[in-house]
């Protein structure tokens, strides 16, 4: 059962600049689902539309659907959508750095009855222990990775059935990008939250997702199991980093019209 349905969407931002071009793709409940691409490809866009959040940045959904559910979403407020059990950690983290990492957490559970702050955070404090170390701490005086977790810790609370994920490895040192993906494939397995990955690092994403989509330039231009795409060799060759003889490969080494004729053509 598919839990998210976007269908032949798209955006338009400043009311000129087309971004997302027909795309569609499917989250199946209870599953992580990877959405990889390069800068500008327009991943971000696609969660944006799912969470309500383009109008923020002037865009628009001028064609297509979002349906969650079997409910469409797409002409709703963020506040509505949020309700409804979506929640977006964006890129770059977000935290309020200027509050606790307790009263962050404490944002995020806005929503939610009072008594099930407690039960919440003691959640979230046990898939990030250090987070409960730092508790009084305030969150701009955090690392990396712990704002990261904190993040996640904070949509958590909000209890989402969706958990919209963008860029978590974003400057992450690898064995962190190592433990924060394992700490997402643990809170899907144990808590049930389905989620749809954004990610530029696509080994580690594809590494913890059942399916993937692959985007370029505002389309899908490859989609399947995860595990078939991490053995495709234009996946390799293009996202990668490993040419077809099994040799390191440089992106700068890799004719673009190459993919697009390959994947488009």
């Amino acid at each position: 059962m598919n839990i998210l349905s976007v269908e032949n969407l798209e955006v338009v931002y400043n009311d000129v600049v087309l971004v997302l071009k027909g795309l569609s793709i499917k989250v199946e409940q209870g599953s992580i689902t990877a959405l990889l691409g390069s800068n500008g490809a327009g991943k971000s866009t696609t969660l944006k539309s799912i969470s309500g959040l383009l109008s923020t940045e002037d865009g628009e959904v001028t064609e297509g659907s979002v349906f969650f559910n079997g409910q469409p979403i797409h002409r709703l407020w963020p506040e509505k959508i949020v309700r409804l059990g979506i929640f977006q950690v964006m890129e770059g983290r977000r935290i309020f750095e200027d509050l606790s990492v307790e009263e962050n957490l404490k944002c995020g559970g806005f929503i939610r009855p009072r008594s099930e702050y407690i039960p919440s955070r003691e959640l979230v404090y046990e898939y990030f222990p250090r987070l409960r170390e730092r508790r009084k701490q305030l969150a701009g005086y955090l690392s990396g990775g712990e704002q990261q977790m904190l993040a996640i810790g904070r949509a958590l609370m909000a209890k989402p059935k969706l958990l919209l994920l963008d860029e978590p490895s974003l400057g992450l040192a690898p064995l962190l990008v190592e433990e924060i993906f394992e700490i997402i494939k643990r809170v899907n397995r144990e808590e049930g939250v389905t989620i749809l990955l954004v990610e530029q690092n696509a080994r580690a994403a594809l590494s913890i997702s059942s399916h993937g989509y692959i985007l370029e330039n505002g389309r899908i231009v490859l989609d399947g199991r995860a595990e078939s795409l991490l053995n495709n060799p234009d996946v390799q060759e293009f996202y990668l980093g490993i040419g077809k003889t099994g040799e390191k490969r440089s992106y700068r080494d890799v004719k673009h019209y190459r993919r697009r004729k390959r994947w488009l053509g």
